[in-house]
């Protein structure tokens, strides 16, 4: 059975909103002046003055990419496509080489000749840095990707990803590998073979 709702009484004040715009503009002053003259310890900002000021990343913030170096400042990828195979994006893109003949990693290690990373592709998940076995990508870095009004600004190539310095602002990977003819190489070379 259909019934009538009785409508709320209102005032004059009530139907113009004058009254509850006033009050609105009051606590909109009120703030402005609190944030602009008043104390500083009684300021309520929740913004910040970026790119001056910036609010520092948690520590397992996943940043920029970044190769890592050997010692002898090679990159330490062996270009075994592990990252870009993990890719859900599919923003990396590697093209292996060999060393040369006299070179002692020649005939079981690579490097990339060709390594690049597409930064507005990715996805910033992390799986290239779990699948690489070296240690040799990372996103350690602490930094976003920068603002650019330019496409090519955002696609990162070997040489721009080896002059990333990590968040401790060095180009090396905090867990060190026991490189072929080391002492402490657990794996095949040369000269332990089968």
């Amino acid at each position: 059975m259909a019934y009538a709702i009785k409508k709320p009484g209102r005032t004059v004040a009530d139907q113009s909103y004058v009254v509850e715009a006033v009050k609105g503009l009051g606590v909109t002053f009120k703030r402005f002046f609190q944030n602009t003259i008043g104390p500083a310890e009684n300021r309520k900002t929740a913004t910040i003055r970026y790119p001056e000021e910036t609010r520092e990343y948690p520590e397992r913030f996943r940043g920029v990419h970044r190769l890592t170096h050997r010692v002898d400042g090679s990159p330490r990828c062996v270009a075994c496509l592990c990252c870009s195979t993990a890719c859900p994006a599919q923003c990396i893109y590697i093209e292996p080489a060999e060393y040369e003949a006299d070179d002692p990693r020649h005939g079981y290690e690579r490097y990339p000749r060709v390594f690049v990373i597409d930064e507005l592709r990715c996805i910033f998940c992390g799986f290239c840095v779990e699948a690489c076995p070296c240690d040799a990508i990372r996103m350690d870095t602490g930094t976003h990707v920068p603002a650019s009004w330019k496409r090519e600004h955002f696609i990162f190539d070997k040489e721009t990803l080896m002059s990333i310095p990590g968040k401790d602002g060095t180009y090396v990977t905090a867990n060190p590998r026991h490189e072929p003819g080391d002492p402490t190489h657990p794996g095949l070379d040369r000269d332990k073979a089968h």
